[in-house]
């Protein structure tokens, strides 16, 4: 086995320690992603929707005065359009605290 490499070679150590300080920051990083929320509305406030960093839908919240309208389609496409944009923003933000982490992956010079 070449010098360096696999787990006893010089560097293993400090590369297995790497690993694991990695896995702690990331399981704390997808902790704190549960915790925190996007808002998104749609039909200029007449649908909220509150979704977490982890993708679950947290609130759905709909006006009542659309309810009365009795549009059952409109309806639906502005939750459709709330959810798919709040999935999107929680996506976002989850590569925003987590990608910074993959970089810890590289190779030390």
């Amino acid at each position: 086995m070449a010098e360096g490499k696999g787990k006893g070679g010089p560097g293993g150590k400090d590369l297995m320690a790497r690993l694991q300080r990695m896995q702690g920051e990331l399981a704390r990083a997808q902790a704190e992603l549960a915790d925190e929320t996007v808002e998104v509305t749609a039909g200029g406030g007449a649908v909220r929707v509150v979704m977490s960093g982890t993708q679950e839908l947290k609130e759905v919240e709909i006006d009542r005065a659309l309810l009365q309208e009795g549009d059952v389609e409109m309806l639906q496409d502005l939750i459709a359009l709330a959810v798919n944009q709040a999935i999107r923003d929680s996506q976002l933000l989850a590569a925003r605290r987590l990608g910074p982490l993959a970089g810890g992956l590289a190779p030390q010079v």
